[in-house]
């Protein structure tokens, strides 16, 4: 009797993340080398209801995800690899997409001022050197997240975090987390692939 209510308050669990699931929010992370940054990424990702991640490396192998950081949230959260940016820029049109990149450039617009209700994928480059210019000429803008202090930027797993605030914030008000926003056919079709995990 104990593991039959375990087992349907699991599932119950599993209904309520999947019915607050935002497809059309993700993120493109871009050479990040440190697989903790990548992991507390990853379990960002999870807490704000973003389906899938987009790892795009060009200059390294991709990350291996530790279970102790990401508290496991690679299981719940989709992964796509790229190591071509034409393949990677047809699959984000694909989902209608608007691309915003992270960077300090003269254009880039304050984290708050973009439009987190659209159709988004956020790109996420290493610390050291930023995203790939690549990444950043296919991009449709870029933002920054204004800061008061006297460092330049914030880790990379910090500002993710940051940006997945102010999107959940946005789409929060406009209703998104209210009701489920993917068709019933595909919800219990990841319903069922996410009890077999």
């Amino acid at each position: 009797m104990e593991g039959a209510t375990r087992t349907l308050r699991r599932m119950e669990r599993m209904k309520n993340a999947l019915a607050q699931r935002q497809d059309d929010l993700t993120l493109v992370l871009a050479n990040i080398h440190d697989p903790h940054n990548v992991s507390a990424i990853y379990r960002s990702c999870d807490a704000f209801g973003v389906s899938r991640v987009h790892l795009y490396y060009t200059d390294t192998a991709f990350p291996a995800l530790g279970l102790k950081t990401s508290a496991s949230a690679r299981k719940w959260v989709d992964t796509r690899r790229h190591r071509d940016l034409p393949e990677l820029i047809a699959d984000l049109r694909q989902d209608n997409c608007q691309i915003i990149a992270t960077c300090l450039n003269a254009d880039a617009r304050p984290l708050r001022e973009w439009d987190f209700t659209r159709p988004t994928a956020i790109i996420m480059g290493n610390e050291h050197s930023g995203a790939p210019q690549e990444l950043l000429a296919a991009a449709d803008g870029s933002l920054y997240i204004p800061m008061h202090g006297l460092i330049q930027s914030f880790n990379v797993s910090v500002a993710a975090a940051i940006i997945l605030a102010e999107a959940a914030r946005q789409r929060e008000e406009a209703g998104f987390y209210d009701q489920a926003r993917m068709p019933e056919a595909e919800f219990q079709e990841r319903l069922r692939m996410w009890l077999e995990k």
